[in-house]
């Protein structure tokens, strides 16, 4: 971990379940720096943390904005917390 990198934790609201939201956000993710997870939760939201440096967040950030093709994202809730050095990016 950087003493640079941040983390954020998105809640992702809309048609983002049953949509391959949670595999093409580690494909979307794959080589851009950043570390975290993604799932879904109980009440249809997709939740993912990203840590990382501040550009590869915001990109990270930019691609759950839209999601994958047949998803509807009809808001991001983000909340900025204290990066804890994950490692990898996986799907929960």
């Amino acid at each position: 971990m950087e003493s640079h990198d941040i983390r954020v934790r998105a809640l992702v609201s809309g048609r983002v379940q049953r949509v391959y939201f949670r595999q093409s956000t580690v494909q979307a993710v794959a080589g851009i720096g950043v570390t975290g997870w993604v799932r879904n939760l109980d009440d249809g939201r997709v939740e993912a943390v990203f840590e990382g440096s501040p550009a590869a967040v915001e990109q990270a950030l930019a691609y759950v904005a839209h999601g994958p093709e047949h998803a509807r994202v009809d808001a991001v809730e983000t909340v900025s917390e204290t990066p804890e050095g994950l490692t990898g990016f996986a799907e929960r």
